[in-house]
């Protein structure tokens, strides 16, 4: 072959290669499949998504004694305080032990009364119910809730209501009191502490604030925690009252004069018992034997002692005024916790009161 002839054979196969070149680039099956990335310089990118927990709510507690309610939240519903007689023609009581918290204090004569609260429970049955006393305004006064009393002098009638308690009598005629035919008067009032309720003013949709705090365990609570031996705490409040209590079986069960306190064919017993020291004066007043009227005087300061789970630690009390609510703390400043459960107070008159703890 010449050099002419090759030349023209090696154009021709150019040729051909060019055409089959320019027919596979057309071809929309052959041609190969290019993917662009998408630009992300300006796209914008949502952050992941951050699930927050919802918090814990602590279970509801009832506020006058650290115990929970079963509920979401406590009942909104007041406190209602019961006077209630102490004497010895008074017992067996009704409905003192289903009480939250239970004050006693000494009045004419030496002899104690109650003033029993109660808002966890509303006992239909509660008494003897006896009038009011001077000390009774700085007693319910924090409650913000009612008082239910057989009556009163004027003078103490009226320093209820300016405490800001709403005050029924069965003087007054006001509904949920009755007298029992198993008892002689004066000692046969008797009261419907949830029929009490019911006649709350529009001032007493509330619940009580916590007065005393409590620990949500039995284990943290100061006595038990923090306490010496305290089994038994012997109180003499007067000639006439000695009180006595005794730990056993997970409480403190209440003697009066060395017979067992019933209430409703049950012991009387608490899980706090606190005892505080306080002045008592002369009112000025007499009741109608004419014996005088004293007065525990409850604003202030004072020394106390705390009885819990077998336990008892010191104390100081404080109180600012009739409307303030009572506080507690250690000698040596630290917080006071009382167990979850019922407390009673005792009212102790520094002079001619005492106690004995062991």
């Amino acid at each position: 072959m010449t050099l002419r002839s090759t030349a023209s054979a090696v154009l021709a196969a150019s040729l051909v290669l060019a055409v089959g070149g320019c027919g596979t680039a057309t071809d929309p099956q052959s041609a190969p499949r290019v993917t662009v990335a998408p630009d992300m310089s300006r796209a914008k990118i949502a952050p992941p998504a951050v699930v927050v927990p919802e918090p814990e709510l602590e279970p509801a507690r009832w506020p006058l004694t650290g115990v929970r309610t079963g509920t979401k939240k406590v009942p909104e519903r007041p406190a209602v305080a019961v006077k209630i007689e102490n004497s010895v023609a008074s017992r067996p009581h009704t409905g003192l032990h289903r009480a939250d918290v239970v004050w006693e204090q000494v009045v004419e004569g030496g002899i104690s009364r109650f003033v029993a609260v109660y808002h966890s429970t509303y006992p239909r049955q509660v008494g003897p119910v006896r009038s009011v006393r001077p000390m009774d305004p700085a007693t319910v006064a924090p409650l913000r809730g009612i008082l239910a009393a057989s009556g009163g002098q004027p003078p103490f009638l009226r320093a209820v209501e300016r405490s800001g308690t709403q005050l029924l009598t069965n003087d007054d005629g006001d509904r949920g009191f009755w007298r029992s035919g198993s008892r002689a008067a004066p000692h046969d009032v008797y009261g419907n502490v949830k029929a009490f309720a019911r006649q709350a003013d529009k001032k007493r949709t509330e619940p009580p604030k916590a007065e005393l705090r409590h620990a949500t365990k039995r284990k943290d609570a100061t006595a038990r925690a923090q306490g010496k031996k305290g089994r038994t705490a012997d109180v003499r409040l007067s000639p006439a009252q000695r009180t006595t209590w005794g730990w056993a079986k997970g409480s403190y069960r209440r003697s009066d004069d060395g017979r067992a306190s019933m209430s409703s064919g049950k012991r009387v017993t608490a899980r706090n018992v606190l005892l505080l020291r306080v002045d008592v004066t002369n009112t000025g007043y007499r009741d109608p034997s004419g014996a005088p009227v004293p007065k525990a005087e409850l604003v202030g300061r004072g020394k106390g002692m705390l009885l819990g789970g077998g336990r008892a630690v010191n104390v100081k009390w404080s109180k600012k005024g009739t409307k303030a609510p009572l506080r507690l703390k250690r000698p040596g400043g630290g917080k006071v916790l009382l167990e979850p459960g019922n407390t009673w107070v005792e009212l102790v008159p520094e002079r001619s009161g005492s106690w004995d703890v062991s």
